[in-house]
Parts: structure tokens; sequence; C-alpha cells
């Protein structure tokens, strides 16, 4: 990966793909999740064409291991400015739905209809 200056008052993430492509993107502290889905929408990368969404609603960001809401903003998380941070890029069209028996489940507490038991789903 190349070495580049980042501004000290921006915050540079790197974000993977499932896929295993990865950019970065140069964000300020005040932008939120929702701001950075929108605009790697508006800049979808060309070698990234493969994967592309059909609206910027459909770009989920995980941190930590945590789906991010689309509210949360960069210095809410407390990344550091001139930093660069990685983050994964989900696609939600390919995210399962939850179906009318995963409801019922939760409704249930957790019990599952092929046995006795509580399962999850990771």
């Amino acid at each position: 990966m190349r070495s580049r200056n980042i501004p000290t008052n921006k915050i540079n993430l790197r974000l993977i793909l499932v896929s295993g492509k990865t950019k970065e993107f140069l964000f300020r502290p005040s932008d939120s999740a929702g701001d950075i889905a929108q605009t790697v929408f508006e800049k979808w990368p060309e070698d990234w064409a493969e994967e592309a969404v059909a609206k910027a609603e459909n770009l989920r960001l995980i941190y930590q291991g945590r789906f991010l809401q689309s509210n949360v903003t960069l210095r809410a998380l407390g990344l550091p400015f001139g930093k660069t941070t990685v983050m994964h890029l989900v696609l939600r069209e390919n995210l399962p739905e939850p179906n009318s028996q995963d409801q019922r489940q939760k409704s249930e507490g957790g019990r599952c209809s092929c046995c006795s038991a509580s399962c999850c789903i990771l």
C-alpha cells in the first residue's frame, strides 16, 4: 500500500469489501456513516464495478465488528485525525433479511422450532 500525507484535520478510511478490494477516502470528523456511504456511492471506484449497488442506503460500514448506525460520526467513534482507519464496507443487498420465523423466534424468547434449544445464528 502506498503511503500518503493525510491532513491533520481529516480521517483517512481504508474501506475493504468482502471481495478483498480496498480503497481509501478522506473524511471530516463530523461525517457520519450515512455521509460516508453517500460519498462512496457517488465516487464508486471503477475497479469496484462488479460490486456496485443501486443506492447508498445499501451500503453498511463495519467498525470493530459492529455495524455502524447511519447517524454515528467519525468523531464519536474516537478515530484519530491524520491517520488511517480500516473499516469494512458491506453491500446490504447481499445480507439476508429476517423472515417471519426469525420474528416468531424472537417473540418466543429465542426458541427454535426445530428443537427445544435456543439457537443463535452468527
